[in-house]
C-alpha cells in the first residue's frame, strides 16, 4: 500500500508541475472607463450613402470613372491607415413579410455581359475615392444602367477598430452591425 501511495503521489506532483508554463504575452488594453463604464460612446465608423453618382467616359483609357471627395460628403476625419469599403446598390428584393430589402454588392464586382466583362473597382486616399468601371470590350457602348445615377455606400472604419475586429465585410449589414450603425444613422446625400 505504501508503494502505491508513493507512485500515486509522484504522478500527482508530475501532473501539477507539467501544467504550468511561462506566462503568455499580455492582451490588448481595454477601454478607459469612468466609474466602471466602458468609456464614452464614440464613432466607430461611418456609413455614407451617395446617390446620383455619374461616371464619365475616358476614351483613351477605355474606362469610366467618378471621383468623390470625402470633405464633400462627410465631416468624418479619414486617416491614411483607415479602412474604406464601398458597396453598390443593385436593387431591392422581396422579403417574406411582403416588404422589400435593399440589395448591396461589395466592390470590386464583376458583371458578365454579352459584349464581355465589366468590373466596378475603386482606389482611395484619405482625401478622396475614385470609382472605376473597367472592361474587356469597347465601353463606349456600355448601357447607362451601369454608368448614370448610381447609388453607393461608403464605409469608413478607423484603423484601431478594423485591426481588432474580424468582421465579415462581404455583407454591408454585417459591417453596419459590427460598427453599431443602424439604418437611420446612415448619412444620405444626393449629388444631383
Amino acid at each position: 500500500m505504501n508503494k502505491l501511495s508513493t507512485i500515486l503521489g509522484a504522478v500527482i506532483v508530475l501532473f501539477a508541475v507539467a501544467c504550468e508554463g511561462p506566462q503568455g504575452p499580455p492582451g490588448y488594453d481595454g477601454l478607459d472607463g469612468l466609474d466602471g463604464l466602458d468609456g464614452a460612446d464614440g464613432i466607430q465608423g461611418q456609413v455614407v450613402e451617395v446617390e446620383g453618382v455619374n461616371f464619365g467616359y475616358d476614351a483613351g483609357a477605355n474606362l469610366f470613372s467618378s471621383l468623390i471627395t470625402f470633405s464633400d460628403i462627410t465631416n468624418f476625419e479619414v486617416f491614411e491607415s483607415d479602412a474604406v469599403l464601398v458597396y453598390r446598390y443593385v436593387g431591392s428584393i422581396p422579403t417574406d413579410d411582403g416588404g422589400t430589402a435593399d440589395l448591396w454588392s461589395q466592390i470590386p464586382q464583376n458583371y458578365f455581359l454579352d459584349e464581355g466583362t465589366i468590373q466596378y473597382v475603386f482606389e482611395h486616399t484619405f482625401i478622396d475615392l475614385e470609382l472605376f468601371i473597367d472592361g474587356n470590350f469597347d465601353l463606349s457602348t456600355l448601357s447607362t444602367d451601369f454608368t448614370d445615377d448610381q447609388i453607393f455606400r461608403i464605409v469608413f472604419i478607423p484603423s484601431e477598430y478594423a485591426e481588432a475586429s474580424r468582421m465579415d465585410t462581404s455583407n454591408i449589414q454585417n459591417v453596419m452591425s459590427s460598427l453599431g450603425i443602424e439604418e437611420e444613422k446612415v448619412l444620405k446625400l444626393n449629388l444631383n
